[in-house]
Formats: structure tokens, sequence, C-alpha cells
């Protein structure tokens, strides 16, 4: 399974999840507040300020050449702490997450039932956010180690579907819908069924009811995916305005309203995308360049429109999808 496809896949399936309490080990870094919102922190500390936004979708992101994760709510910076992610032997990936299981005790079944306190799975390959030791350095087997008071305060604030980005870049301030997107690598396909006649579309809400939505727009495909809670619901066939590449992009929905109505949706208000970024090279595109040139049928746009919640996760990629012979979706290898 190659890279996008594995993250497309860790996006789109959630299972259930334990809150059962747990105390923390001893060689665990228990971590230092700080006063300080921006600026370094030493091997441990971390700022932690929730009441600056108190409600609203948690966005996470992490930077691992500077070990520092960034935690937004509702677009607003309330947390930052310093982490531990995989040593050069055993890397953590990059990319864009879901987080999939949470697990206030959990013990490892790799690593000699080592203890994980407030675990929250990103990948079912030994990737998660947990307690741990935070020598200052990437020095994990894959999972990003916190101080055990963040991790306890993260644990409290996340659910089920957040949204995590690992970058292998510097992590600036995410912009309103102005900035564009996490690059996704060259290398990556995604999930595609037979393709759509122009403007045709499917809408089957009812094979997932609740939980949160993933959109894919695949450039090459013409194609709009919506999954929800790891089950596709439907899919458009998309037009494009203009000539070149859409470009790539990762953006996630904000509570509120743009004040504007809705590019897509007739007689509905647009939505506050806010823009996941990072160092990567590569043609970005923003969520205004994007309103322009993607359009597809109107009725399917008033359905997905009021079917969006906070927390929503829109991925725009430049890269084709792979088909079995069949038409079924398959991942690319």
């Amino acid at each position: 399974m190659n890279r996008f496809a594995f993250l497309v896949f860790a996006l789109i399936v959630m299972p259930t999840f334990s809150t059962q309490a747990m105390e923390k080990p001893a060689f665990h870094t228990q971590g230092t507040p700080t006063g300080k919102p921006t600026g370094p922190l030493k091997p441990g500390e971390y700022w932690w300020s929730p009441h600056l936004s108190p409600s609203g979708p948690v966005i996470i992101l992490v930077s691992l050449p500077q070990q520092i994760m960034n935690v937004y709510r509702n677009g607003i910076l309330i947390a930052r702490s310093t982490i531990s992610s995989g040593s050069k032997n055993h890397p953590t990936p990059a990319g864009v997450f879901t987080i999939l299981e949470k697990n206030r005790s959990h013990y490892s079944k790799t690593y000699d039932n080592a203890p994980m306190p407030n675990m929250q799975r990103l990948t079912w390959c030994g990737v998660a956010f947990h307690s741990g030791h935070l020598p200052g350095y990437a020095a994990s087997h894959g999972c990003i180690r916190l101080p055990y008071d963040f991790s306890n305060f993260l644990f409290s604030i996340t659910q089920k579907g957040g949204t995590v980005v690992v970058a292998d870049g510097k992590l600036p301030v995410p912009y309103y819908a102005t900035d564009p997107g996490l690059m996704l690598s060259s290398k990556d396909v995604a999930l595609v069924p037979k393709a759509l006649g122009k403007n045709d579309y499917e809408w089957n809400p009812e094979a997932s009811m609740k939980g949160p939505i993933t959109i894919l727009i695949s450039g090459p495909d013409h194609t709009l995916f919506v999954y929800r809670n790891g089950i596709r619901i439907g899919r458009a066939a998309v037009r494009f305005n203009g000539f070149g590449k859409l470009g790539e992009g990762v953006f996630t929905l904000l509570d509120g309203t743009s004040g504007e109505a809705s590019p897509w949706a007739p007689n509905r208000a647009g939505h506050r995308w806010m823009a996941m970024t990072t160092n990567n090279s590569g043609r970005r595109i923003n969520i205004e360049a994007l309103h322009k040139r993607v359009r597809f049928n109107p009725d399917f746009a008033v359905k997905l429109h009021d079917a969006l919640a906070p927390g929503t996760v829109l991925i725009i990629t430049d890269q084709a999808a792979e088909r079995k012979g069949n038409g079924e979706m398959t991942f690319g290898r």
C-alpha cells in the first residue's frame, strides 16, 4: 500500500475506544507548563490555554523537524508541546491522519506490553499519540510521545475523527481559506470506482448515518468522493474551469459561516475552511481558487452542504486512482 492510500485509509476507518484511567509510568516525562504561547520549548515543556477558544473542532499539527505539536480549536492556537517522534530506523510518517481510537489505559502488543497512557491511534501499524519519555530528540518506534500532563489534557479535548497533520517541514500558523494545504506525494494514489457521466452523482447517506465526513477530490479522475465513518456515502462527477492541474491541498471545516453565499450550493451560506500548511514544494491550491475551478451538480452540492459539520476534512489531489479490471476500488501498491 503506498503512502496516500495508507493515509486515506487512516482517515476513513474509525472504531470504538475505551476510557479506563491509567497511572503515569515512572520513566515517562511528567511535563513542565510554561507561560509562553510561542518561542522555543525545552524537552518536556508545554503550553496549555484551552480557554482561548472554548469550543469548536480541534486540529493537531505536528512538526517532525521541530519536534513540536501545535493544537488549534476553531482555528485558534490553544496549546503547544514538545514531542519525541520516531527515530531514524523507525520514522513517524508524514501526512494527514484521523484519530482512529482512544484509550486512557493502553499497553503495546508489539513492545513487551509497554504502557502507553492516553493513547490516541493514528494508524493500525503502530503510530499513535501517548505519554512517554522525551529526551529532546526523535527516539520512539514511530509513535509521537508527549509529556504525561499534556497527554492527559489533549485526550480530554479530542474525539475520534479529529484531524491530525504530521509535517516533515516547519509549521506556520494556519490561515483561513487563503493559504495552500498540505502537499501530497507524487507517488500517491486514491480509491476510485467506475467513472460517472457528466453531471452525474450518487448520494446514499443511509449507508452511514453518523460520524465524521471526509471529502476527496481527484483531479485526473474528475470525481468527488464523500466518506462518512469509513463508508462511501456519495460521489459526483467534477468539471474544472481553466487549464492545468488542479493542485494539492488539505482543509478542515470550522464553525460558523463565511458571511457570503456558497459558491457551490444554491441558496446556502458559505463555509469557513482552514488550510493546513507545510514547507513542502509543489503546486498548491487555496480554497478560493478551488471554488473558482471546481464545478459539480448543484443538487448534489446542496445535499453535501447540508450533511457537513465542523471537523469535516477536504483533500484535493492531482494524483490519479488505480482500478481493478471490474471497476472496484482498490488501494495502490
